[in-house]
């Protein structure tokens, strides 16, 4: 004998949708790149194995094969930031899922078949944090290459080129636990705050994992502002780090790092060379108080020296800039001066090792190799930042 169905129609049709993958469109997508990520996503994707979680009010004119549901929508800008990440687990376990792509804004840009691999890596290898390594130009990311990934190599064993990546591959237990280290960002006046992922997985114990991206358009902040940029991400970094100390300070194996691009190309012209060194002269002259109650005597001495080299032959040596990074890092934690000031006197210090870089790749070494070397000195001096920050007094002689 036939039973009536005991699910009525009506809840029927609010059954919610489940994928394996959930791919979310960062909160901060603008409306107009959303048909294009829309449409890159469906050819690395069939319709029947993602659920496309894109920022609420992109419009339903949108034509699209995937299944799309609403995501919260932000204005946050340029980067990931801790909504982002509560978001996609909230939405990743209302449909059941096992796995998120998050896509940063301009993510249409990379290779459907990058992003197949992204998640393919977390179903198959069963890895936890996936981040892509961009080919980006000469001239891109140097605050990434000086110091967050230098820093993030050295201290955390962790070789991913790009610690900061907007796209992410996650398990569904890497969303949870960075959705959960999210929310210590949550109340009001913390909107611009970074999370960082690679951090995050270490500290868990999760595996890491990076593929090759191939070229990315990089989104940029409304404020192009190389002072502000630098602040907010490296004292954001410093911040994290100083909060896991008791993790980067056990010994880990080194990371192997990254084969150096065998190409090489300049990353700038002489007269930008000129300009930031003139701007380090500038910054010795005015500063050289400050940063003493930074740096001990032996690095003043050696900026003191390099105050005075011609323009075209400067250059910061790695293991001086290491050491430089090392003891803002101590003074940070210690706050040896206001936290804003510290950073403020860093920035010509990074146009100084950015104005280096240059003329080092103009001689003929590509830009990924001395990359490379910078963050080799930063693994090799990270004995250096323990017995500081274990002894802060120890060499303030």
């Amino acid at each position: 004998m036939a039973t009536a169905n005991p699910i009525p129609d009506s809840a029927a049709t609010t059954d919610v949708p489940v994928a394996e993958l959930l791919i979310v469109l960062a909160a901060s997508t603008p409306p107009e790149q959303i048909e294009e990520a829309l449409a890159n996503l469906a050819q690395a994707f069939t319709a029947d194995s993602v659920i496309v979680a894109a920022p609420d009010g992109f419009g339903a004119h949108v034509s699209t094969p995937l299944r799309v549901v609403p995501a919260p929508r932000s204005d946050t800008g340029w980067t990931l930031k801790p909504t982002d990440f509560i978001n996609a687990f909230e939405i990743g376990r209302k449909h059941e899922s096992r796995a998120v792509l998050i896509l940063g804004p301009g993510s249409s840009s990379l290779n459907p078949n990058v992003l197949r691999a992204m998640a393919d890596s977390v179903f198959n290898a069963s890895t936890d944090l996936v981040l892509p390594h961009y080919a980006l130009p000469p001239n891109s990311g140097l605050i990434n290459s000086a110091i967050l990934y230098p820093l993030t190599r050295a201290l955390f064993a962790a070789s991913p080129r790009f610690p900061l990546a907007i796209d992410l591959g996650l398990s569904m237990r890497m969303t949870e636990l960075l959705a959960t280290a999210a929310q210590r960002f949550s109340t009001p006046g913390k909107e611009d705050a970074l999370l960082w992922p690679v951090n995050e997985a270490v500290a868990a114990g999760f595996s890491v994992e990076e593929i090759d991206a191939g070229p990315r358009e990089i989104p940029q902040p409304a404020n192009v502002d190389i002072s502000a940029i630098l602040a907010l991400v490296t004292g954001s970094l410093f911040g994290d780090i100083e909060a896991k100390a008791a993790v980067w300070q056990r010994p880990r194996r080194s990371s192997n790092g990254h084969r150096p691009d065998s190409s090489a190309s300049s990353v700038g012209s002489p007269e930008d060379v000129a300009h930031m060194v003139e701007a380090f002269r500038l910054a010795y002259t005015n500063l050289s108080e400050i940063w003493s109650l930074v740096l001990p005597p032996q690095s003043m001495l050696a900026l003191k020296r390099f105050s005075k080299v011609d323009a075209n032959v400067f250059r910061m040596p790695e293991s001086l800039w290491a050491r430089i990074v090392y003891d803002f890092l101590i003074a940070y934690r210690l706050r040896t001066i206001n936290r804003g000031h510290l950073m403020g006197a860093l920035i010509p210090l990074y146009l100084a090792w950015v104005a280096g870089h240059i003329n080092v790749t103009a001689s003929g070494t590509a830009p990924d190799r001395h990359i490379e070397e910078v963050a080799a000195a930063f693994e090799v001096d990270k004995p250096y930042l323990v017995a500081r920050w274990r002894w802060p007094d120890r060499f303030n002689a």
